[in-house]
């Protein structure tokens, strides 16, 4: 009798938990709602939260696809740009024709950007802002966000030629010549109006004329 008195008061409580789980699950338009009023007022966290829920407990609702899109803004937001470029990527890849593919295109490039520093630190941040923007360019030319990338564009060509330029300076100042000839050689064919070209050549010059004295010299011996 206790057994079953036991049994009957946890299923009863089972119940009720249920019930009440099930009670605190909130709708995808009420989620909605929670999110872009929690985005609008900065608090990112709880917005992504709220698109999440809607992305894994409504995927085949009329508002996952907004939500997918608001996870990789909310990241972005976040500052944690390689977790918004994932989720941006994913966006890309499931909807390629979206109408918010131009938006995604950019937000993927400006993730990298954020991610650049100066000409002395590694330059992969700022090869794939490049990448991301070219491809912007490419796709939608007409885009106001083809538009927007111009100038991004340049700034990453203008990092990438410096870094350049300053590694084949360092190669020269260490009297590396051929790997200096080589960085210095890169400016020129790779980037050829960015305004370093005529520096370039002056020590592409001297570059070659050091490696033909050397060159002779060993020849001699």
């Amino acid at each position: 009798m206790k057994n079953v008195l036991f049994i009957c008061i946890a299923a009863l409580l089972i119940c009720n938990g249920c019930m009440k789980q099930v009670k605190e699950e909130k709708t995808a338009q009420e989620l909605a709602d929670d999110g872009i009023q929690a985005f609008n007022k900065g608090n990112y966290k709880y917005s992504l939260e709220s698109f999440e829920k809607i992305r894994d407990w409504y995927p085949f609702s009329n508002l996952a696809i907004f939500a997918e899109l608001k996870v990789a803004d909310a990241y972005y937001n976040l500052k944690e740009y390689e977790e918004a470029v994932v989720a941006y990527e994913q966006f890309e890849n499931l909807h390629p024709n979206n109408e918010q593919i131009p938006y995604v295109l950019y937000q993927i490039g400006i993730c990298f950007s954020e991610q650049m520093g100066t000409i002395d630190r590694d330059q992969t941040p700022a090869s794939k802002t490049l990448q991301a923007f070219q491809k912007l360019g490419r796709r939608y030319p007409e885009s106001e966000y083809a538009l927007k990338a111009e100038g991004q564009i340049r700034a990453c060509i203008k990092s990438l030629v410096e870094s350049e330029f300053s590694i084949g300076l360092f190669y020269y100042k260490m009297k590396r010549y051929k790997a200096a000839l080589n960085r210095f050689n890169a400016v020129i064919s790779s980037y050829p109006d960015v305004g370093l070209s005529l520096k370039a050549m002056k020590h592409i010059a001297v570059c070659e004329s050091r490696l033909e004295n050397l060159q002779a010299k060993i020849e001699q011996n």
